[in-house]
């Protein structure tokens, strides 16, 4: 194994820190919407659960459209292009979003934002996987994770600040009409613009994938990329071994061959990953986080409050994963992170249960998100970065994404149902069993993937 001094750390911060870039809008326009969501449902009247699970829904199908479009077209077009798509997508519905005058405009924007999201959830961790040496890959793709979660926070922070105070005994009719109702929520919408612009620009200044322009023949580039990583040993030895796993390989790629059974076997892994990180539950703490946080009796100004606090937990615990996900190994902070939440959900359900509200509630809802900050949040992404081969990873990635926002889009609509039906102390334990579930999926079939290249993860699983 190569000693880290001989890489060019500068130059692989730069590049993984522009395409990490895209995690963090993608945190932002995911969570943004959350402590808009007292006030823009006011302002647009919504009454019933399904018009208020589409406003929460609509960018999440479009996080899967463009989870679906991101793998044929970056095996084709690659990567790097792909992510400036993104960039604009970005900015185009941060600032659509912030005019919209109707609720069907609102929707069409968070749509296209949404798309943005698929493609750079899907496209950051698989380009920092592909620049990134081995024994740091793990660190590296966790900062996108990182940049996901500083998103996350920077919303709660803007929309805490944004906000004006509500009074506790404030009706519709007094939300609607003052300044959070008919604009405060626009600036939260409308913030996310300057770090959209930063990274559609910033994209143009970073390389193309190595791995992606040796499966196209490009071989000249590539070496000039590796060569500015970790010098020409580097280079060399990087470009025999990709060239190795793509031995007697044709460019096009045919999705037929994912369900091959060496490749099916992999791509299970990798779909119920993805499925299992939204289904775990944490998200609807995120994304409703009022009706969370009010049944643990807590007022709107405190409910912003809580949701930043919330937010820091979880940017301190993904410090955590950056710092022991090549250390520990991605198979036990999976481990970890499920039975975790599975004791917490347990625990939350039982107090919701009994009527148990304050301080006691939040501590629990905080130590759920400081498990899967450490765990499941990036340590999925960093599996689903790695383990499939060099050439169809963009297409089973993009397989894999789009299962886990059809799984976040399942989530979200159905969140209102089961807690009008339910309960919070019944949706809370249907997650508790969810990742009960998950648990015994990664003991039995997660493989352990640290300290390796790519090419040494693909012999090993494909053969």
């Amino acid at each position: 194994m190569e000693h880290q001094s001989q890489y060019r750390m500068p130059y692989i911060w730069t590049i993984a820190l522009t395409a990490a870039l895209g995690g963090l809008l993608f945190g932002y326009d995911w969570v943004v919407i959350g402590g808009a969501k007292p006030f823009y449902e006011k302002y647009f009247h919504l009454t019933s659960s399904f018009q208020i699970g589409w406003a929460m829904s609509s960018a999440l199908l479009g996080c899967l459209i463009g989870a679906v479009m991101s793998g044929g077209l970056s095996d084709r077009f690659g990567r790097k292009r792909l992510l400036i798509i993104a960039g604009a997508f970005f900015t185009i519905s941060a600032v659509g979003t912030a005019l919209a005058e109707s609720f069907a405009a609102f929707n069409a924007y968070r749509l296209l934002g949404g798309i943005g999201i698929g493609l750079a959830s899907n496209l950051s961790p698989m380009y920092i996987a592909e620049i990134s040496p081995a024994e740091m890959r793990g660190r590296f793709v966790s900062i996108n994770q990182l940049t996901i979660v500083i998103g996350i926070v920077s919303a709660q922070m803007v929309n805490w600040l944004i906000a004006q105070p509500v009074p506790l005994n404030a009706t519709a009719a007094d939300i609607l009409s003052s300044w959070n109702g008919q604009f405060g929520w626009r600036w939260m919408f409308g913030a996310e613009t300057v770090p959209a612009a930063c990274f559609f620009i910033s994209m143009f200044f970073v390389p193309e994938s190595p791995r992606w322009l040796v499966k196209n023949g490009r071989d000249e580039g590539a070496t000039h990329i590796l060569n500015k990583i970790g010098g020409d040993h580097f280079a060399q030895k990087s470009i025999a071994e990709i060239k190795e796993t793509l031995l007697n390989e044709i460019q096009k790629v045919d999705f037929r061959e994912l369900f091959e059974p060496k490749m099916l076997k992999i791509l299970v892994v990798g779909v119920v990953l993805a499925v299992f990180q939204q289904w775990c539950g944490i998200n609807v703490i995120f994304n409703y986080a009022e009706e969370v946080f009010s049944a643990a009796g807590f007022g709107v100004d405190d409910i912003l409050l809580n949701i930043v606090l919330t937010g820091a937990i979880n940017l301190v615990f993904t410090f955590v994963a950056i710092f022991t996900v090549d250390r520990w190994g991605r198979r036990i902070l999976l481990l970890l992170g499920a039975a975790g939440l599975s004791l917490l959900y347990l625990i939350l359900g039982a107090g919701y249960a009994i009527g148990s509200q304050g301080v006691s509630m939040l501590i629990l809802v905080i130590l759920a998100i400081g498990v899967y900050g450490m765990s499941l949040a990036p340590v999925v992404w960093v599996v689903i970065a790695e383990i499939f081969p060099n050439r169809i990873r963009g297409a089973a990635m993009s397989v894999s994404v789009s299962a886990l926002w059809i799984a976040c889009f399942i989530l979200t609509v159905t969140f209102p149902f089961l807690n009008r039906g339910l309960g919070q102390a019944g949706t809370f334990w249907i997650y508790a069993a969810i990742c009960i579930a998950g648990f015994l999926f990664i003991k039995l079939r997660v493989p352990e993937t640290k300290g390796k290249t790519l090419e040494e993860i693909e012999r090993d699983l494909v053969g």
